[in-house]
């Protein structure tokens, strides 16, 4: 898939499409060619999904390869406080219907079903791949500005969401008012994301321009979180025309 720009950023790769569509088909083609080449130095390998309508087209496409899902284990980033995996708006739902109930994984973990114990699920599983995206104030899961810690020593936690990542979910469409999202969240933290092998960021929409243009321009620091991404040795950021204007 032709990209209009690819550009790269201290250790972050950013390629920018002409339309969403070809941005999640070059997505999910890179996503697969790394899954098998894992399989093929490993029986499992261990990823974690975003869950956000920015993940639609790469996952959408993703769910159609034939792999070998029977040796992944997939495991779920991020979950509102008070929403179980069934409930309509929860990320477990989403997951569920995008990908956890469409290919034969071998195991599927959610974080609604362990709490604040789903460390102890990440630190017995390596993660080998995370599909993320970022948020219109820069977060990656629910690690916004505030309270983002690049040295964390937790490997999951509890955090209060702020303004701007619960307005976000209006926008996504995700909740009909602002008083509708709740204020709190559980997430992986900065440090386990980081520490991920391979980390493949879709993000669409002239909402994210900002967030990824300070993606890419901003110093390294908690303010941006997804600037973290520009430090990590397999990193790729995959844009639309309308997310990318800002870098163009």
């Amino acid at each position: 898939m032709n990209t209009i720009k690819t550009l790269k950023k201290d250790k972050l790769t950013v390629n920018v499409y002409e339309t969403r569509e070809q941005m999640g088909i070059a997505a999910a083609d890179d996503v697969a060619s790394c899954i098998e080449k894992l399989l093929g130095e490993k029986d499992t390998i261990n990823m974690v999904f975003a869950a956000a309508p920015s993940q639609n087209d790469m996952l959408m496409n993703l769910a159609k390869k034939a792999l070998p899902w029977d040796r992944i284990n997939a495991l779920h980033m991020d979950e509102y406080v008070g929403l179980d995996k069934n409930h309509p708006q929860s990320f477990g739902k989403y997951l569920y219907d995008h990908i956890f109930g469409l290919v034969n994984f071998a195991s599927v973990k959610y974080i609604s079903d362990f709490g604040e114990s789903y460390s102890e699920i990440l630190e017995k599983n390596h993660i080998d791949i995370i599909c993320l995206g970022i948020g219109e104030n820069g977060h990656i899961a629910f690690n916004d500005p505030g309270v983002a810690d690049f040295n964390d020593k937790k490997l999951i936690k509890e955090v209060l969401l702020d303004d701007v990542c619960r307005m976000q979910q209006v926008h996504d469409g995700c909740f009909p008012t602002f008083d509708d999202v709740p204020k709190s969240a559980l997430t992986l933290t900065v440090p386990t994301m980081f520490n991920a092998d391979h980390l493949f960021c879709v993000v669409p929409a002239k909402t994210k321009a900002e967030a990824v243009y300070r993606t890419v321009n901003d110093d390294i620091n908690e303010n941006c979180p997804a600037t973290i991404m520009r430090k990590h040795d397999s990193a790729v950021m995959y844009c639309d025309k309308d997310s990318g204007q800002k870098i163009l």
